[in-house]
């Protein structure tokens, strides 16, 4: 592990692995940089894959108050780490931090797993509420039922989904970084598609989407794919949206080194 100080000071933990160009990966919701762990393992024969921990959790640190311009400022100090320029991969509200990210950092390519937007009619946009109520459950101790609020509502799984997932066993995990669901949920907003922002970023984009991810997913990935000035859309075949190194990184390397 190693670490870099972003601009307010906060300290972040982050894993480096091979020699090559610099790629960063920014995990989502519910993640640590354990999860992109297993694809920066793939991708290291021909790049250095920096895989970091967001401010609040993992090995980073947290300094108030949160915004969204502070993470950006966390992945400018990676960049500048990597000499000052990198690829950058998002996943799930990763992305979504990393789409506003490139419209600011050097940031050479961009690539996205399943960014989190809502294009259709399938479900309504997020209440403007959301951090709001996430942050007082977590500040009345009632991390659980955070993590539940966030698996509704902002993820939008069904009841009966929710409650099986009570006794889990990664469910200390989630409660472990239920004050970071706040962080996510400001990131991510209402989750209507930022059309504007999108079509301001010219950096060579790849947008990715597994068949068998639901559809609200994969046609969130075909309306970023097609409102980048530069952007593409890859469909893994077979794969949802969970991450697998194995199918997600011969994509990324083709993209990365086209």
């Amino acid at each position: 592990m190693r670490t870099v100080t972003s601009a307010d000071g906060t300290s972040i933990a982050f894993d480096r692995l091979g020699e090559g160009p610099p790629v960063i990966m920014v995990v989502g919701a519910f993640n640590t940089r354990a999860t992109t762990g297993p694809l920066a393992s793939a991708l290291q024969a021909r790049f250095t894959v920096l895989s970091y921990d967001r401010r609040g959790r993992g090995d980073s640190g947290d300094t108030p108050p949160y915004s969204v311009e502070r993470e950006i400022e966390d992945l400018a100090a990676l960049i500048a780490e990597a000499a000052g320029s990198a690829a950058v991969f998002g996943y799930s509200s990763g992305a979504t931090l990393a789409l506003k990210a490139a419209a600011s950092l050097a940031i050479s390519k961009l690539a996205l797993y399943e960014p989190p937007f809502i294009v259709d009619a399938s479900r309504p946009a997020l209440p403007a509420d959301l951090p709001d109520r996430l942050a007082g459950l977590v500040a009345a101790g009632r991390r659980g039922d955070a993590v539940e609020l966030y698996q509704r509502e902002a993820i939008g799984l069904p009841e009966e989904v929710v409650a099986g997932m009570r006794q889990a066993p990664f469910r200390p995990g989630l409660e472990a970084i239920a004050h970071t669901l706040a962080y996510d949920a400001t990131v991510v907003g209402d989750m209507t598609l930022p059309t504007e922002l999108i079509s301001s970023i010219p950096t060579p984009a790849l947008v990715i989407a597994g068949e068998n991810s639901p559809p609200l997913m994969r046609n969130a990935a075909r309306a970023v794919a097609d409102a980048l000035p530069n952007g593409q859309l890859r469909t893994l075949a077979g794969q949802s949206h969970d991450i697998s190194p194995q199918a997600t990184a011969p994509v990324l390397e083709e993209f990365l080194t086209g």
